[in-house]
């Protein structure tokens, strides 16, 4: 039974019941699982899951590792098996290790999926129970209370004050109470009040609804397809590594030519001998644990994000975050709580100072302040009043629950709930005042009026809403205690605060009281009117504490931020203002004023614009390509329904864990374990850390590679004989390619890692500057070091002590150089050369493997070297670090012109 495209919110409740074959008691068992095998699970289309055997496989898609293994194929060919098993060794720990870390942020993602509507209640057979949500099927009945969150889209036939948060669909933070009545067909998805939709939340009521569509079916599934339809684009990282890749492939090429004919043609060797030779440097010329340590570095990376609640999807995600220009972050519940707080309230009294409540979210702490001084609110009788009026006056929950604090019931509710508790108003206040009768809040009435039984047996009711509704149904106030007369200078001074308050985005609820001996006869709006005026309350959803300070790093890192979200202009605006992201000269646009533009229009203002109003999917989409036109790595935070397509379609897409949904999050890169913005900033220092790491690495080995090709070359110039066998270079690569470069794949980030731009996306990764230093002067000076140390041997000494000197030297000096680059940037001095302790294991580590070869006779034959003497270590060490210095010094006077050159 597939049921075609219906417009079910057109539909009576029996049409409905007849056209899924249903009834209001819920299907049976049998029907249910014939239903699961037409319609399929109740769940997403997701991107097929990768089983450990393809991830493992993936790791060896790359040119570098594909010029390892064929390197490592030479290397057997010439006899060099050991060199070849290190090789294999390198590659394999690297894919494993890729492997496990790529499989365990699969597993992570699959428990956050659970988050999501993980169960819900159902009618079947006559009989309520509770289900997995992926268990639903089509005409199933479906139970929704408050705090639910709706498993499929459903048409609504019963409806007691049921009311929706359906944001996570519409970026519509207004709640949205449900009807039964048919609607016209050409109804707008916002607008059909007798449907409830997958993802969105319970807030108020309850009812009972009929499913029509689930899985990809739904208007969640619908956007899902959208989500799949973007095309994902590389990383900087991804491109970088293979502009590498390509480089040393040509690099290898042309270094076996050259060094194989000049060796034929100049210093007449024979071809079998030449040919060694030419695989031997042309080993040497690749850094062959480049692809172990740019996965090893995104892997660490990732498990340090992990630990701090940031799961990383894919691996160049850590990188790329780390060079993002531009963050575009969702306001409501990424950089503020999500949660209404009570701000201010507003007492006659006081006239037109207000008192400044302290704390955010639901948690029940605070203070209730005045000039600055705390107050206890319970000693003024017009607070006393209010406040029992927002713990009675109110049908929403208070629960904590691990720790956490939530609210059952509508947000606006919850912050009245929370502030009546900051004062120290419990349940059992709560229970001593039981609600006898209560006129109910509606749109159109904008308020809500509650009857309690007090301990004296009298009736007291508090009426709460809209302050003007409120003050047109008052004809006194309290003021210091006492009861006067409300005069029209006291309304039009009480609607002037009113709309001061509402200039800074508070959202207000006025609160009145009136005292009646018995209880009326009738209760409806007959009954509000004479009431006594208490005061004004002003509630926000206040920005996240840990916000301001993380907006402040990403100013000195260089990183703008953005706010976008579905909210009014001025809410928005008072929440940047305060967050300091919307500054004099900024731009404010509303998704009305970005509709009217075209796209050469906005990508010429977009980076004036800090704050983004009232906008859809469609516009977010825009914004990040407008943005992304202007050479900018974007990064787009957000947690609803509305957010995932731009999230795909950023350089980086970061998703809530706690509250966002599944669209969302199968459409991120990353996943805030705590929704907290604050999180993304160490998110972006590893992310830098990690493409330091990248370079220092890089750099090393290049600059020694060199240095290897230059020596035997200008050895040739000079008629001298060759520097080193052929297995020498394998072991002097195999030394110091090794555990000393990788663990400059983990060097802790360096002081000013977050104090500095980012990196500009077209940024060649081999500047000028470290082509020079690096790739010029350090090979320059070691093979001077060298050949001069080697002239000197070969004046006093035979060719085999000759070769031991600078066959210790060389590896001396590749050693001391792996601490230069501690830094690329400052002088290893200044950064520490100590705080790596990974890297002196991996120096101390590669001495003693060279000890070995000097000192145990068995491996003097192979390597043509013989014991040293005093002399050659005293020489090896003034050489070595002769070298070491002028780098530093080099180093250091680059940094200071540079920064000169800034001021």
């Amino acid at each position: 039974m597939k049921v075609s495209r219906v417009n079910w919110h057109a539909l009576a409740v029996d049409e409905v019941l007849n056209i899924l074959k249903t009834r209001l008691q819920g299907l049976d068992e049998d029907e249910v699982k014939e239903r699961l095998t037409l319609y399929g699970p109740n769940e997403l289309r997701r991107e097929k899951s990768r089983s450990k055997l393809v991830i493992f496989l993936n790791q060896f898609k790359n040119v570098l590792i594909l010029i390892l293994l064929i390197a490592t194929g030479l290397s057997i060919i010439i006899g060099e098996v050991l060199d070849a098993v290190l090789i294999v060794t390198i590659v394999m720990v690297s894919a494993v290790l890729g492997t496990f870390q790529e499989y365990r942020a699969e597993r992570a993602l699959e428990a956050l999926r659970k988050l999501t509507a993980p169960e819900a209640t159902v009618i079947r057979s006559g009989v309520e129970k509770r289900i997995l949500a992926r268990e639903i099927v089509p005409g199933d009945i479906l139970v929704l209370m408050a705090g639910d969150r709706v498993p499929a889209d459903a048409r609504v036939f019963e409806s007691h004050e049921l009311k929706l948060d359906e944001s996570s669909l519409t970026g519509e933070s207004t709640t949205v109470t449900k009807i039964v009545e048919p609607l016209p067909e050409d109804t707008s998805l916002a607008d059909r009040l007798n449907m409830v939709y997958a993802g969105t939340v319970v807030v108020y009521g309850k009812g009972k609804a009929i499913v029509v569509a689930t899985g990809m079916n739904t208007e969640m599934g619908k956007i899902a397809e959208m989500v799949q339809e973007v095309k994902e684009e590389k990383t900087p990282l991804e491109k970088r590594t293979d502009q590498i890749g390509k480089i040393l492939a040509y690099l290898c090429l042309s270094v076996a030519v050259v060094v194989a004919g000049i060796g034929f043609f100049v210093w007449h060797y024979d071809l079998l001998t030449m040919a060694i030779w030419a695989v031997s440097l042309a080993i040497a010329a690749v850094p062959e644990a480049l692809p172990a340590v740019v996965t090893g570095a995104l892997a660490i990376g990732m498990y340090a994000m992990a630990r701090k609640n940031a799961i990383v999807r894919k691996l160049p995600a850590v990188e790329t975050l780390g060079c993002t220009t531009i963050i575009c972050a969702d306001k409501t519940g990424t950089m503020t709580k999500g949660e209404m707080t009570v701000r201010k309230i507003y007492l006659k009294k006081f006239k037109n100072e207000l008192i400044e409540v302290t704390g955010a979210g639901y948690e029940p702490r605070g203070e209730f302040r005045i000039g600055g001084n705390s107050i206890n609110p319970l000693e003024l009788k017009e607070m006393d009043l209010l406040l029992l009026g927002c713990l009675l006056c109110n049908d929403a929950r208070l629960e904590k629950i691990e720790n956490r604090w939530v609210v059952r019931g509508d947000p606006t509710e919850g912050a009245l709930k929370v502030l009546s508790r900051k004062a120290g108003l419990t349940d059992d206040i709560e229970s001593s005042y039981p609600r006898i009768n209560e006129v109910p809040f509606s749109s159109e009435r904008k308020r809500m009026t509650t009857l309690h039984r007090s301990k004296d047996g009298k009736i007291i009711a508090f009426m709460k809403g809209a302050p003007e509704v409120i003050l047109s149904r008052c004809s006194t106030l309290m003021v210091d205690g006492e009861v006067v007369d409300l005069s029209e200078d006291d309304v039009e001074e009480i609607l002037r605060i009113n709309d001061d308050m509402a200039s800074k985005a508070l959202r207000n609820l006025a609160f009145a009281y009136k005292v009646f001996n018995e209880i009326p006869e009738k209760v409806d709006e007959s009954i509000e009117r004479d009431f006594t005026f208490l005061g004004i309350v002003g509630m926000i959803d206040p920005p996240r504490p840990e916000v301001k300070e993380a907006l402040e790093l990403c100013r000195k890192a260089g990183i703008k931020v953005v706010m976008i979200t579905g909210d009014h202009k001025l809410t928005a605006l008072a929440i940047a203002k305060e967050l300091k992201i919307f500054r004099d000269g900024d731009i404010a646009l509303t998704g009305k004023e970005l509709d009217s533009m075209s796209d050469e229009e906005l990508e010429k203002i977009v980076e004036k614009v800090t704050v983004y109003a009232r906008v859809s999917p469609k516009d977010k989409m825009k914004i990040v390509k407008a943005l992304k036109k202007r050479g900018h790595v974007v990064a787009m935070t957000g947690d609803g329904v509305n957010d995932a397509p731009a999230l795909k379609s950023a350089d980086i897409g970061v998703a809530m864990g706690i509250t966002g949904t599944e669209v969302a999050k199968e459409a991120s890169d990353m996943i805030l374990s705590d929704d907290n913005f604050a999180t993304i900033v160490s998110a972006v220092k590893e992310g830098r850390r990690i493409y330091d790491d990248i370079k220092k690495y890089l750099f090393y080995l290049l600059g020694c590679n060199i240095s290897e090709i230059l020596i035997p070359l200008f050895a040739s110039f000079m008629g001298l004989p060759l520097p080193f066998t052929a297995l020498q270079y394998l072991w002097i690569n195999l030394t110091t390619d090794g555990l000393p470069a990788m663990a400059l794949g983990i060097d802790p980030a360096e002081p000013d890692v977050m104090q500095r731009p980012p990196r500009d996306p077209r940024e060649s990764i081999v500047t000028k500057r470290d082509a020079l230093l690096f790739l010029t002067f350090l090979p320059l000076a070691t093979t001077i070091a060298i050949l001069l140390n080697f002239v000197e041997g070969l004046r006093v000494e035979p060719l085999t002590r000759a070769r031991t000197r600078i066959f210790t030297l060389m590896i001396m000096i590749e050693l001391l150089i792996a601490i230069s680059f501690r830094s690329l940037k400052y002088s290893a001095f200044r950064v520490g050369i100590h705080k790596n302790k990974f890297l002196i294991l991996a120096i101390i580590s590669s001495l003693l493997m060279q000890l070995c070869i000097l000192y145990v006779p068995i491996f003097h034959e192979p390597f043509k070297v013989t014991y040293p003497t005093v002399q050659d270590w005293v020489m090896g060490v003034i050489s070595a670090l002769m070298v070491f210095i002028s780098v530093e010094i080099v180093k250091e006077v680059a940094s200071r012109i540079s920064q000169h050159k800034i001021v």
